[in-house]
């Protein structure tokens, strides 16, 4: 008999990832799987999820009837342009004292609250990879944990311990009381790393070897952080070790403090160098990238605070022009965006 139902909507790379590793864990712990893919619904259901070696039995839907019974926790896994449509559907099978917890990138705890409302929203940052390679079939492709929060910045939650049991199979989850500050972190490197993953079309280890990456990407993560100054955001250091405020360009800068940002930017190519960018995927699955999500927020909010925004505003471009068929991923993708920004 269960005491904690937890409901994760998309079972793509990372949802899956998720319940894939932790279903049947803890004896205690159920946890229901929702997608709208046909496909993967089938192959759990005949397969099980298939997580790196582990193979674990999951119970996945493509729909909630009404009458299911309420969830005390609701898992929003699935991709930015999606979360606000998942978040209205699953809404009504939360549990009155439940949490609809935000996983993806970009700035969705805000969209998720308008529909929920703030007490009802979590957010848990990802601090690690995975891809789907194919249906139920998953791939971890770098170690870490989560990073949970309210917008309010209050800890003294009793839905977080629920979520730390949870989530405690697939990695550490640290509360934070700054969750906006660790979300702007991350969306920092997001818009560096997932547009320029999809302009180069190869993994991150292979594209931070190149300088004209490593520039563009301090270039994107530069712009970041002026919108989150610009919105009073105290940034939080990612994995404890790296500082977006130090990484961010200056000016002038040295030759020296330049050389130690391209080599943080190479330590991160290594750390995560299997890492393939999930617009890169959307797209070749005849998907809409979500980088209007990344790159189109700051923009967005570049103009409302009157920053030039170009690196991003050039990036969201580019790949729109990929995801029509205009351009190809490519090096000479990138040399033409590091062109068109005088770089």
């Amino acid at each position: 008999m269960s005491d904690l139902r937890a409901l994760v909507v998309g079972v793509g790379g990372i949802g899956g990832t998720i319940a894939g590793t932790a279903v049947g864990i803890d004896p205690g712990v159920e946890i229901v799987g929702l997608t709208t893919n046909e496909s993967i619904a089938a192959a759990i259901g005949e397969q099980g999820y298939r997580v790196g070696p582990r193979t674990a039995a999951g119970d996945v839907r493509t729909a909630l009837p009404p009458g299911t019974e309420p969830f005390d926790l609701i898992l929003l896994a699935t991709r930015p342009p999606q979360i606000e449509e998942a978040a209205r559907g699953a809404l009504p099978f939360l549990s009155d004292d439940g949490a609809l917890v935000v996983l993806c990138n970009g700035l969705c705890e805000e969209r998720v609250a308008a529909i929920a409302g703030a007490d009802r929203t979590l957010g848990a940052i990802v601090a690690w990879g995975a891809s789907m390679t194919a249906p139920g079939v998953y791939d971890r492709t770098s170690i870490g944990g989560f990073i949970a929060g309210r917008l309010d910045g209050g800890t003294d939650d009793a839905r977080f311990a629920r979520l730390t049991r949870l989530l405690a199979p697939v990695g550490p989850v640290t509360v934070s009381g700054n969750l906006l500050g660790a979300r702007w972190s991350k969306l920092a490197i997001n818009c560096a790393i997932s547009p320029l993953g999809t302009i180069g079309g190869d993994r991150l280890g292979v594209l931070m070897r190149a300088a004209i990456v490593r520039r563009l990407a301090l270039e994107l993560i530069t712009e970041v952080v002026h919108i989150a100054h610009a919105e009073e955001i105290g940034l939080e250091m990612i994995s404890g070790t790296l500082d977006l405020d130090w990484l961010a360009l200056k000016s002038p800068e040295g030759r020296a403090a330049l050389m130690a940002k391209h080599g943080m930017l190479l330590a991160v190519g290594t750390k995560y160098r299997r890492l393939r960018s999930s617009m890169l995927r959307a797209i070749e699955r005849g998907r809409t990238p979500a980088v209007d999500f990344l790159c189109g927020e700051i923009v967005e909010r570049g103009a409302r605070h009157g920053i030039a925004t170009p690196a991003n505003a050039a990036a969201q471009r580019l790949v729109h022009a990929i995801a029509r068929g205009e351009r190809a991923s490519s090096m000479d993708a990138i040399r033409a965006l590091g062109a068109e920004l005088n770089l």
